[in-house]
């Protein structure tokens, strides 16, 4: 049998690292497995145009484009929501302090706030956001092909801000000293931060294949809530150049981790296509059933969503 391609990002929060670093899949499913790693979500879609992969882990919106554009994938499983953040550098009030999303993102004004590649769930945000604040034009948004260089821009002062994920707001403070200006709970309830997508070829083909691997992802899933310590230290052996402490700090950010694709998830993509629509990302609407296939992910997880659990990262 040829090893199952998938694609993953450098999101220290996704299951992948979790899986990749205990060798699950190898052990449970008793296949061979070709990872492979992306900078940014749009990436990620030209691979799969390219027929190179068959499961990644995405952010929804970029998935979206490739599904009007004709790439024939859908979206599986869940993994996370509220997985966006927005820092600024020194000096910068939170939200708290502000006490307005508005009043907040008002601060960048004739200053650029970086986030990952156009057409990335970052992206799409922080666009949006900053559309229904009124300083769509007043404040830059730089795109980044690699996601991690926007901590070395804010670091450079190439850029005030950054709008990425959980794991850019805990090395900004770290090593910057910059505040969580957005928490994620303050930005698009319930955005699908990534989920797991599958070419249609691969769900009509190897559904068992599919289910398999989305078994393996919601036990990481939990892993990820219940014992957070063993699940930073399966990670770790993947990514190699951060610590437990650094992971686990990740992990509480926004700890909305679950596989399944409740009605909440669903909606909150869903209302992606508009925004989509209006931004020029992509020419036609999308209908729910083009972008989702549920059935094997209810099989999986048909008890409610954990999303609002965190369990022992509370």
């Amino acid at each position: 049998m040829t090893p199952l391609r998938i694609g993953h990002l450098s999101t220290a929060y996704h299951t992948a690292f979790i899986i990749m670093g205990g060798h699950w899949i190898e052990k449970k499913m008793k296949i061979d497995v070709e990872w492979s790693l992306f900078p940014t979500g749009p990436a990620m879609v030209q691979a799969f145009k390219n027929n190179d992969l068959d499961i990644g882990y995405i952010g929804l919106p970029p998935a979206m484009i490739g599904m009007e554009q004709g790439l024939a994938i859908q979206c599986v499983g869940g993994g996370h929501v509220e997985g966006t953040v927005v820092t600024g550098v020194t000096g910068y009030q939170t939200l708290e302090e502000m006490g307005s999303v508005e009043a907040t993102l008002e601060q960048f004004t004739g200053k650029k706030i970086g986030t990952p590649s156009r057409g990335s769930i970052h992206d799409v945000i922080i666009r949006k956001i900053l559309m229904d604040a009124g300083l769509a034009k007043s404040v830059t948004v730089e795109n980044f092909v690699w996601a991690d260089f926007i901590l070395e821009a804010m670091e450079d002062q190439q850029v005030a801000g950054g709008c990425g994920t959980p794991p850019l707001a805990v090395l900004a403070e770290k090593f910057l000293k910059a505040p969580l200006v957005l928490p994620p709970n303050a930005i698009w309830p319930y955005n699908p931060s990534y989920g797991i997508v599958a070419t249609i070829a691969m769900i009509a083909q190897n559904p068992d294949l599919v289910q398999g691997f989305l078994e393996i992802h919601e036990d990481a899933c939990n892993l990820m809530r219940e014992n957070p310590p063993q699940a930073a230290s399966l990670a770790v052996k993947e990514i190699g150049i951060v610590d437990e402490t650094f992971l686990q700090q990740v992990f509480r950010v926004s700890p909305k981790y679950c596989a399944s694709l409740p009605p909440e998830y669903i909606e909150s993509t869903m209302a992606f296509t508009p925004v989509l629509l209006e931004m020029g990302y992509i020419k036609h609407a999308l209908s729910e059933s083009e972008v989702f296939e549920t059935s094997l992910i209810q099989k999986v997880h048909p008890e409610p969503h954990h999303y609002n659990n965190p369990g022992k990262l509370a």
